[in-house]
């Protein structure tokens, strides 16, 4: 019996729940050797700016226990040049496309996702972890009213594209955060970002990043991501994409279980170049050994003592 896998994200439609998580996968091209980006329920490209950026110095990652830290400071080729290079390549596939967006106003936002918009993107994901320099460097997502306006702003101008907010983790409340972007209109929420972290070299006695600071992301951060997915998804009637740490099928299965519709897969792209699609092939297993016909019976289906 064939099991149905597809999943809807608002009005976004995907053939299985599986993403890519943006920055882990870049433009989709680099890992079609690997994976058949036919078989992916979406394709989510790296942050895209206005302009290209460079971004940090070398040493920008490393290895950490069960994860690992990144500072690569968003580094991309900028808007005009993923028109016209990238995007007519992932337009040959049937799968759909979202671009991570980024900005330091929210205007820039704002034109980034028009002119994406305009060129026929099917979602605009808001990377709302970013410094606001017109809030002293305050991250977007942590300022409830500045993301308020942010995503309502975006939201009113998009006219096609999904639009998704995704949600830092450092903040007091991911429920109250979550009502906050819905309110605002946001029709997708996908979380959580990469939580803040160090190493030290000991016998350098330096930071293992030039950045001193970066991103951990990987398995260790699962247990707060399905934590905080949980909490959004009990707290919105909009969709949840959860993130964080998924390696593998049973990753997926527990994210789903606390409440996500779809998830991304980022660090697991590292470890295993193929973690997506075997991923997907896996879903579809757990589905048939349990006798579930419908992925959406296994959403948020979590037994709470």
């Amino acid at each position: 019996m064939v099991r149905e896998l597809s999943v809807a994200l608002g009005k976004l439609k995907l053939k299985n729940p599986v993403m890519t998580a943006s920055g882990t996968f870049g433009y989709g091209e680099e890992y079609a050797q690997f994976v058949d980006l036919n078989a992916l329920g979406a394709v989510v490209v790296k942050g895209i700016s206005l302009k290209p950026m460079e971004g940090n110095p070398s040493p920008r990652i490393c290895e950490t226990s069960c994860g690992m830290l990144n500072a690569i400071g968003l580094q991309n080729i900028g808007v005009k040049k993923f028109l016209k290079e990238k995007l007519p390549y992932l337009r040959q596939f049937d799968t759909k496309i979202v671009v991570n967006v980024f900005g330091s106003t929210v205007q820039e936002y704002l034109r980034l996702s028009k002119m994406l918009d305009d060129a026929g993107v099917d979602g605009i994901e808001l990377n709302v972890s970013c410094p606001n320099v017109k809030k002293g460097g305050i991250a977007f997502g942590t300022d409830r009213k500045v993301l308020a306006r942010l995503v309502s702003t975006v939201k009113k101008a998009v006219k096609n594209a999904v639009v998704i907010t995704k949600l830092s983790p450092n903040v007091p409340s991911i429920p109250e955060f979550s009502r906050t972007v819905e309110e605002a209109g946001s029709d997708v929420i996908s979380l959580i970002n990469t939580l803040p972290g160090m190493a030290i070299d000991i016998e350098t006695r330096k930071p293992k990043l030039a950045n001193v600071t970066g991103g951990l992301s990987g398995p260790a951060i699962k247990p707060v991501a399905v934590r905080m997915v949980w909490e959004a998804a009990r707290s919105v009637a909009v969709p949840v994409i959860g993130i964080g740490g998924i390696v593998k099928t049973e990753d997926a299965i527990e994210f789903m279980l606390a409440g996500a519709s779809a998830i991304q897969v980022g660090t697991g792209n590292f470890i295993n170049p193929r973690a997506t699609v075997e991923i997907a092939q896996g879903i579809a297993t757990y589905l048939e050994k349990n006798g579930i016909n419908d992925i959406k019976d296994l959403i948020g289906k979590l037994h709470v003592f």
